[in-house]
């Protein structure tokens, strides 16, 4: 191949890479169950031979240890893409859809949206009286449909909540992405019994089931199943909600729709600019 030749190939190669729009791929920080079931259902995820899950996130990854901050990096950085909670979607970042499908609660109720986990709360048997009142709050009638109105998915329950005098303190720890709604749930609980102090400390869920366990925390915010291990130490759990994963970019990005393959790759590593999505 002549020299002149050579050179244009080599000048074309340099200004496309330059060109490039490299991704940035924000994720979650290790014990987040936001990220524990984002892993497992874009089955980024692997089980090795011993039979151990091995977490095969990009080390080019950017982890991040909340909601907000996942939601605030991504409308800062047109090249960014990240994974947040259906319910904590807001219009500052734009919402990516799945095999063309767009994630919303009809479409997860209905399955064409297949992005889905559940809200659980974890608890012992030990559980005190006040807690099992607000427990009994959040699973009625009442309580789902806050959770409704808020724009997670709601169970199908008939039972309406039973208001009698009741005092204390509850103590809830974990998942940033549980947060928003039970400081919902907590507000109006409250209201109905205003002689309930509840404090709520936003982490992450393994540190909720953690919490619990140690008796620091009365209830457990956890985004995920629980793991064998936790059940077996004697956690319990109890769905209050179900949950869309949403993957989430900048506004300014033109994409709209991706597969579940090509999040695989990208947060495998395999897909690392954009120009290849386009």
């Amino acid at each position: 191949m002549k020299n002149w030749l050579k050179s244009l190939i080599t000048l074309g190669l340099i200004y496309q890479f330059a060109n490039a729009e490299a991704i940035s791929v924000i994720s979650r920080e290790e014990g987040s169950g936001t990220r524990g079931a984002f892993i497992e259902l874009f089955q980024v995820e692997k089980i090795n031979k011993k039979g151990k899950k091995i977490d095969n996130t990009t080390k080019r990854a950017e982890i991040t240890n909340s909601t907000s901050v996942v939601l605030s990096t991504i409308e800062g950085n047109k090249n960014a893409i990240g994974y947040i909670s259906l319910g904590s979607l807001n219009d500052n970042i734009k919402p990516l859809k799945i095999n063309q499908v767009l994630p919303n609660a009809e479409n997860i109720k209905n399955k064409t949206y297949p992005i889905a986990r559940p809200f659980n709360i974890a608890i012992t048997k030990n559980t005190t009286q006040v807690t099992k009142d607000f427990i009994n709050f959040i699973l009625s009638k009442e309580g789902q449909k806050i959770i409704d109105s808020k724009g997670y998915i709601s169970l199908d329950t008939t039972t309406n909540f039973q208001k009698t005098p009741i005092k204390g303190k509850i103590t809830i720890s974990g998942s940033s992405s549980i947060t928003p709604i039970m400081e919902v749930l907590k507000e109006a609980y409250v209201a109905l019994n205003p002689e309930v102090e509840i404090k709520i400390q936003q982490s992450d869920s393994t540190t909720g089931a953690i919490s619990v366990l140690h008796g620091l925390s009365d209830i457990g915010m956890i985004s995920r199943d629980l793991k064998e291990s936790e059940k077996e130490k004697g956690l319990i759990s109890e769905v209050i909600a179900m949950d869309g994963i949403v993957i989430i970019i900048n506004k300014q990005n033109p994409i709209n729709s991706l597969t579940k393959e090509q999040i695989k790759e990208i947060y495998t590593g395999n897909i690392t600019d954009w120009d290849t999505l386009k």
